[in-house]
């Protein structure tokens, strides 16, 4: 019961993140790449809203090649390690959920043998005169234990992969947004500059 509650909670805390981050939402990201491609820069920078993750990766990647203040790798790492921070609180809490699939049914098991070895100590304790019904009593109280551990594990395990789906899908968008502005017409002309800089310097 306990471990059912904590798993809701668990559940409707994620779906709220999601929700209120709007984090898997490309739609003004992809308006702001496709400004960004067509060579609109500051169109595109006004339509991201930086409280979306995604949003925000675009968005200061954006800023980055524009105002170019270092090389495209340095600017690919940062990117990258925000993307990483961002991801880290999606995640959070998955764990928790994981040990909740797996120990459930491990309990209920465990209520399983418990229930029979104190069926069979009370079978015992009643010798040639047994009752079945004391038997039956155990055994079944014994595979509820089983029955209950299931119940939460199954919803559980499902939910779980469910979340770390969508971490996925935030995680693949994240790269594909990202790629796009650093494979457009300005990181390539800074990846240039760094490159003539450094057959200068040389």
């Amino acid at each position: 019961m306990v471990f059912s509650v904590v798993a809701l909670t668990i559940v409707l805390l994620k779906l709220w993140q999601f929700s209120s981050l709007r984090a898997e939402s490309l739609k003004t990201s992809q308006l702001a790449l496709d400004d960004w491609r067509n060579g609109a820069r500051e169109e595109s920078l006004q339509k991201l809203d930086e409280k979306r993750p995604i949003d925000a990766l675009v968005a200061y990647s954006m800023r980055s090649v524009l105002e170019a203040k270092s090389n495209v790798e340095l600017i690919r790492e940062e990117v990258e390690r925000r993307a990483m921070n961002q991801l880290s609180q999606f995640r959070s809490f998955l764990r928790p959920l994981e040990i909740i699939a797996t120990l459930s049914p491990l309990l209920g098991l465990l209520g399983t043998v418990l229930g029979m070895i104190t069926a069979f100590q009370q079978m015992e304790g009643a010798g040639s005169q047994v009752d079945p019904s004391v038997l039956s009593g155990g055994i079944w109280q014994a595979l509820l234990t089983t029955a209950v551990g299931l119940a939460v594990a199954i919803p559980v395990v499902t939910l779980q992969s469910w979340l770390e789906r969508k971490v996925e899908r935030i995680a693949h968008n994240m790269n594909d947004a990202v790629t796009q502005v650093f494979t457009s017409k300005e990181a390539k002309e800074l990846v240039e500059k760094a490159a003539k800089e450094m057959l200068h310097a040389a």
